[in-house]
């Protein structure tokens, strides 16, 4: 009999769905697994890529990023993955 998909868990970290998907990986191309076991890893690898797609979605939306405007005060600026920060360096700044 077959082992079944499991449901991914609610609190599934970004974190350990790659885990698992790394570990389904290497089983797939182990070239040990039977038909339908190979069905099933494919299944829950499907199910893993979804919740990742979904935690990086959710956390792209949080992302700000922090600038500085002329007068030296903070700007958030909403983060768009498209639109890469221009290095915005005065003279008198050095990081070393």
């Amino acid at each position: 009999m077959p082992n079944k998909t499991p449901a991914p868990k609610s609190e599934e970290t970004f974190e350990s769905a790659m885990t698992r998907l790394e570990q389904i990986v290497e089983l797939m191309e182990s070239d040990k697994l039977p038909l339908e076991e190979l069905l099933t890893r494919y299944e829950e690898g499907v199910t893993l890529v979804k919740v990742c797609e979904q935690k990086l979605s959710a956390v792209e939306k949080r992302i700000e990023i922090i600038t500085r405007n002329a007068a030296g005060e903070p700007q958030i600026e909403e983060f768009e993955p498209e639109k890469k920060p221009a290095a915005k360096l005065r003279d008198d700044v050095s990081l070393f």
